[in-house]
């Protein structure tokens, strides 16, 4: 694992999102779904790393944080998706916690490294994100809100793994007469 070059293609890829995703404000939900595996080049679920996970999230935690976004971690099918966040958005968006603690393999290590390296780390069952990034194939889609666009971004691997990121944009309503925002 080349920790620089993981940090590299992580840093430049969330810039380029985060600069794409121009309806997503300060205070707004960045969604990260994320395959150690996927990322050392295995096959998801086979191969989950720690060392790849604490990496991660010590690399995006001050990164998010600069933009003035909150970093949501979503854990893999084994806890049902559920996230982890910091206490101060389960509580300003009014989510509802539930009892769990994110595990190597019930969870995986991006989210059992969220809940080391967050202040006061909750888990939740929902969120609505504005933008969000999957790294290996994760399925973050039911996280982000509607109308979710995909965004094609310069870095397209992280590691070994495929980056899909996705953004959300305001409903297009009204006739032919209708205008809308670019």
């Amino acid at each position: 694992m080349d920790n620089e070059l993981i940090k590299k293609q992580l840093t430049d890829a969330v810039e380029e999102l985060i600069k794409e995703a121009r309806y997503s404000r300060p205070g707004d939900i960045f969604v990260l779904g994320c395959s150690t595996s996927e990322v050392l080049g295995l096959r998801i679920g086979k191969g989950s790393s720690q060392e790849a996970g604490s990496l991660i999230i010590s690399t995006l935690i001050p990164l998010i944080k600069a933009y003035g976004f909150f970093l949501a971690v979503q854990g893999c099918e084994h806890i049902n998706r559920s996230l982890v966040v910091e206490r101060v958005v389960m509580l300003r968006d009014q989510l509802e916690e539930v009892n769990v603690i994110p595990a190597l393999h019930a969870g995986g290590a991006c989210s059992v490294a969220a809940y080391e390296q967050f202040v006061d780390p909750v888990v939740v069952e929902h969120i609505t994100g504005t933008l969000g990034m999957d790294i290996g194939d994760t399925e973050i889609g039911m996280h982000i809100r509607h109308v979710q666009r995909p965004v094609r971004l310069a870095v397209r691997q992280i590691g070994e793994a495929r980056v899909t990121s996705l953004m959300y944009r305001p409903k297009l309503i009204g006739g032919e007469r209708a205008r809308h925002m670019k």
